[in-house]
């Protein structure tokens, strides 16, 4: 074969010394350098490459392999959707002040079982559990790693072999296909399904403990609402049910508030406590979702109960780690002072934050973007943002917005820009706009919004 064709291509040696990766670290240099000449030689030899790259050439496309490869895959975004709980984007923000606080746990070593006091073995539950019940009026809590495991843990401690009475209307699904009939199969329950899909009434629970029912449970339909010809049983009622049948009432809530925020938007606010006064023995939520904190299921209810899930080996492996406590502790040390949490956490900040603010900042945002582009059409522009992450369906907020309309790019061309910048901005295309809520943006979001839209090309 002749070998001329491949006499153009740069050497190894010329790359490794050329004035553009000096300063880069050799090895790495070295792997993308040959990842490089590899395939140019079989592009030379197949002829798909009709001019052979120079040094200069070869050197920049090096330098931009090492960048892409210097980026992790899990890394921070500007959440520019108007989505609080975007299940994509990691739903709830810590924040700086709650990374802060976690930090000194985050970098070294920790008191994650170490009982200070005493200088002997302590339990990893005990730094939340404390703090759970004060905010729950629960006698005992528990955290897992998530509330899907906080579901499954509840029923294979404490329903495996025993019929399970749920509503048909309440037999869930939610992301990454968890289903309610599955989970209580694998945890060894036995499902009793009482009612219709869209009407549930007492006597329908009442005729399944007659018929054998061991436990009652109650899940809130997260994800979806059913409406029109509709009755449900609510928990105060299911657990007086309970009471007079000596049953357990399990009550699977699946993203809640540890108060009521009071939000004028939303007419009914679900709480934690709510559902432990109204009778419930056991209870769980997330603690990334309405709480604000990071991914994690709490349980909390009768001490007998929760005992018999902190014994269970299921607990072991569902345990959360230390990263998960710290964060979870600090959220909800705060949460004890309510008007400081609506201002500490962010996603009350993000769910509570004023319409006025809201239209101040998003016109803050237009004149900063107008004034880097001015080319461009950029407006106010008045839009519906959500809560997201399952948490409140079918309740939207009213927010404002960026649109954006550019010159010499489609808005989807842009809307990819942005998302491939070194710090990605992730907005949402709508009517032929590209839309970026203020509502979901932190600190110093607008300034890397500005740069990111500084630094395209024209």
């Amino acid at each position: 074969m002749d070998p001329s064709p491949l006499r153009g291509l740069p050497n190894m040696n010329s790359l490794l010394e050329h004035p553009l990766l000096r300063r880069e670290e050799r090895g790495r240099v070295k792997v993308a350098a040959q990842k490089l000449l590899d395939k140019l030689r079989s592009e030379v030899l197949s002829g798909r490459l009709d001019r052979v790259p120079s040094a200069e050439d070869c050197a920049l496309l090096v330098l931009e392999e090492l960048k892409r490869k210097g980026k992790p895959s899990l890394r921070g975004v500007v959440n520019a959707t108007g989505i609080v709980l975007h299940t994509n984007l990691g739903r709830a923000p810590l924040g700086q002040e709650l990374y802060d606080l976690a930090r000194e746990v985050y970098s070294g070593y920790s008191s994650l079982e170490y009982d200070i006091e005493t200088g002997t073995r302590g339990s990893r539950y005990a730094h939340v559990e404390g703090l759970i019940c004060a905010l729950t009026g629960a006698e005992a809590a528990m955290v897992v790693n998530n509330n899907a495991a906080a579901v499954f843990l509840m029923l294979t401690a404490l329903a495996e072999g025993k019929q399970v009475a749920i509503s048909r209307g309440e037999l869930v699904e939610i992301g990454g296909s968890f289903r309610i009939p599955d989970i209580m199969a694998r945890s060894g329950a036995s499902l009793t399904e009482v009612g219709t899909t869209n009407r549930t009434r007492l006597p329908d629970y009442e005729a399944a403990v007659h018929r054998g029912a061991e436990l009652l449970m109650k899940v809130h339909t997260s994800n979806y609402e059913i409406v029109g010809f509709t009755e449900s049983v609510s928990v105060a009622e299911l657990a007086a049910l309970a009471r007079r049948e000596g049953k357990p009432l399990l009550y699977d809530m699946g993203s809640c508030f540890l108060f009521d925020p009071k939000l004028p938007w939303l007419p009914e606010c679900k709480t934690a406590r709510a559902g432990i006064e109204a009778g419930a023995d056991v209870i769980s939520f997330s603690g990334d979702k309405l709480l604000g904190s990071a991914q994690a299921g709490i349980l909390a209810g009768r001490r007998e109960l929760l005992e018999a899930m902190k014994k269970h080996p299921l607990s072991r492996m569902l345990r959360p780690d230390k990263l998960t406590l710290q964060a979870l502790e600090a959220a909800l040390a705060i949460y004890q002072y309510p008007e400081e949490a609506m201002k500490r956490i962010p996603v009350l900040r993000m769910l509570s934050v004023p319409q006025e603010e809201l239209l101040d900042r998003a016109a803050a945002l237009v004149l900063k973007l107008s004034d880097l582009r001015p080319d461009w059409e950029i407006l106010v522009r008045k839009i519906m943002d959500e809560t997201g992450g399952g948490a409140l369906p079918n309740v939207s907020l009213p927010g404002y917005a960026a649109g954006i309309v550019p010159r010499g790019r489609s808005v989807e061309a842009l809307e990819e820009e942005l998302r491939r910048s070194d710090v990605p901005v992730i907005g949402r295309l709508h009517r032929g706009e590209l839309l970026l809520s203020v509502r979901t943006l932190l600190p110093g979001d607008e300034e890397r919004i500005a740069s990111a839209i500084a630094g395209l090309p024209d």
